[in-house]
C-alpha cells in the first residue's frame, strides 16, 4: 500500500515540533530551576549575614538568652521582646536591600526539639530557611528562621519576558501547526475529490462521444445509407448525445456559478405541494419503468415558501432521482410533509442501498462519490447533492440526513414559510 506523503509529513513535521516543544519546555523548567538556586543562595546569603551580625551584638543574645519559650508543635518560638524584633528585622531588611532582594518575609527565633529534628527536616518547606545562632547562644541550640512566602510568584516574576515569551511562542507554533495541517488535509481531500471527479468526468463523456463518434462514422463510410430515416437515425444518435453533454457542462458550471454567487436566485411565492407535483411528473415514468412506488403524504398546512421556483424544482427532482439510482430493486419512494413552528419540512425518503455512516459526513461535499472501485454503475459527478444542499441553505433552509446501510435514505428538507 502506497503511503500518503501528505500524511506522512505531517506525522514527521508532528514529531519534529513535539520535540521542540519538549525541548523549549525543559528549557523553562531548567531556567527556573537555576532561578529558584540563586534565589536560595541569596536567601542562605542574607540568613548567615543577619545570623552574624546578630550574634556579635553580645547585648541582644543575652536578651535573646533570657527570653522564655512558647511551644508550638515540634518547634519552640522564643517570645522576643519588641527591641530584639525591631533589631532582627532592621538587619533582615539591610541585607535584603544590600543583596538587591526584594520580597516579603517573615522571621522567628526557635528551638527545634530534640526528638523531632530529623522529622522536622523532612519536612522544611522550600520557602523556609534556617541558620543556627553561633556563639552565645549556641547552648541552646537556637535558629533563626527566616520565611519567604512569595518564593514561587518571585521567581517567576524573575523569569519575566522570557518565560512570557516562550509560552506565546509555543502557543502561536501549536496553532499555525494546527492550521496547516488542516489546511494540508483540506488541500489532500480537494485532490482527491478532483481527481475522482475527473475519472467519473472521463467515464461520463465517454459513452456520448464514442456514440457521436460512431454515428458519424457510419454517416461517412456506410456507402448503404441511403435512406433518409437511417440519415435521421443516426443524426438523431449524435444530437441526442451531444444534449447529454451540454447537459452535463451545464450541471458543472452551474455549480460554480452558484458558489460565486453569479446565478441570482428569482424568488416569487410557490406553493411548495405544487412544486413537489411538478418535479415528479418528469421522474414517475423512470419509477413506473421500474415497477416503483411513490407515496405522497402531503399532511402541511402551511405551503407557501419564498423561492426560486426552478432551483428548488431541480433539488426536489435531484433527491427523487438519488432513490431511483440508487435502489437495487424496484424503488420505494415517498414524500412526506408537515409543519414545524414556523417551517415546513419536507422528508424524502427511499428503500435504497444506504450510507454508511463514515461517508455520511461527506456526502454533500461537492465531487465527492461514496467509492464503488472500479465501477460506474450509477452516472454522475457527484455534484447533485452539493448541489441541492447549496440551494436549500440560499433559501434560508437546512437539509439533514438518515441512513442505514442496506435499509435505505431519508433526507429531510426544512425551509422557513413565507407568512408575509
Amino acid at each position: 500500500m502506497k503511503l500518503n506523503r501528505t500524511y506522512i509529513f505531517i506525522t514527521i513535521t508532528s514529531v519534529a515540533l513535539m520535540l521542540v516543544l519538549a525541548i523549549q519546555i525543559k528549557w523553562i523548567f531548567q531556567t527556573a530551576k537555576i532561578k529558584e538556586e540563586l534565589f536560595n543562595e541569596k536567601a542562605n546569603m542574607v540568613l548567615s549575614r543577619t545570623a552574624e551580625t546578630l550574634c556579635s551584638d553580645k547585648e541582644t543574645c543575652m536578651n535573646m538568652d533570657s527570653c522564655c519559650f512558647l511551644d508550638s508543635g515540634p518547634e519552640c518560638a522564643l517570645k522576643l521582646d519588641q527591641a530584639e524584633v525591631s533589631k532582627i528585622d532592621s538587619l533582615l531588611a539591610h541585607y535584603m536591600k544590600f543583596y538587591n532582594f526584594h520580597i516579603d518575609y517573615s522571621f522567628e527565633v526557635i528551638k527545634p526539639k530534640a526528638s523531632d529534628l530529623h522529622k522536622n527536616e523532612n519536612r522544611l518547606k522550600n520557602n523556609v530557611y534556617k541558620k543556627r545562632l553561633e556563639e552565645i547562644v549556641s547552648k541552646n541550640g537556637l535558629e533563626l528562621k527566616l520565611i519567604l512566602p512569595e518564593k514561587k510568584q518571585f521567581i517567576i516574576a524573575e523569569m519575566g519576558s522570557m518565560f512570557i515569551t516562550s509560552v506565546i511562542l509555543i502557543l502561536v507554533v501549536l496553532i499555525l501547526f494546527w492550521k496547516t495541517t488542516q489546511s494540508l488535509i483540506m488541500e489532500n481531500k480537494i485532490s482527491e475529490h478532483t481527481t475522482d471527479f475527473l475519472n467519473n468526468m472521463t467515464h461520463e463523456f465517454k459513452t456520448p462521444l464514442t456514440n457521436i463518434s460512431l454515428a458519424g462514422k457510419m454517416i461517412i463510410k456506410d456507402t448503404t445509407i441511403k435512406q433518409e430515416e437511417k440519415i435521421k437515425h443516426y443524426t438523431g444518435i449524435i444530437l441526442e448525445e451531444n444534449e447529454k453533454l451540454r447537459l452535463q457542462v451545464e450541471q458543472v458550471l452551474s455549480m460554480t456559478a452558484l458558489e460565486r454567487g453569479e446565478i441570482p436566485l428569482v424568488k416569487t411565492e410557490l406553493d411548495f405541494h405544487q412544486l413537489i407535483n411538478d418535479a415528479i411528473k418528469c421522474i414517475r415514468i423512470q419509477i413506473e419503468s421500474k415497477n416503483g412506488d411513490l407515496i405522497l403524504n402531503l399532511n402541511a398546512k402551511n405551503v407557501v415558501v419564498s423561492g426560486d421556483k426552478n432551483h428548488l424544482t431541480n433539488a426536489i427532482y435531484n433527491l427523487i432521482d438519488n432513490g431511483i439510482k440508487y435502489s437495487k430493486n424496484k424503488p420505494q419512494l415517498s414524500i412526506h410533509t408537515s409543519n414545524n413552528n414556523q417551517n415546513l419540512i419536507i422528508a424524502i425518503s427511499d428503500n435504497g442501498i444506504g450510507i454508511e455512516k463514515k461517508y455520511q459526513k461527506k456526502i454533500f461535499d461537492k465531487f465527492f462519490r461514496i467509492p464503488t472501485g472500479d465501477v460506474h454503475d450509477v452516472k454522475g459527478f457527484g455534484l447533485g447533492l452539493a448541489y441541492v444542499k447549496k440551494i436549500i441553505e440560499l433559501h434560508g433552509g437546512t437539509i439533514e440526513l438518515k441512513s442505514e446501510k442496506e435499509k435505505g435514505t431519508i433526507f429531510t428538507i426544512t425551509l422557513p414559510i413565507n407568512n408575509a
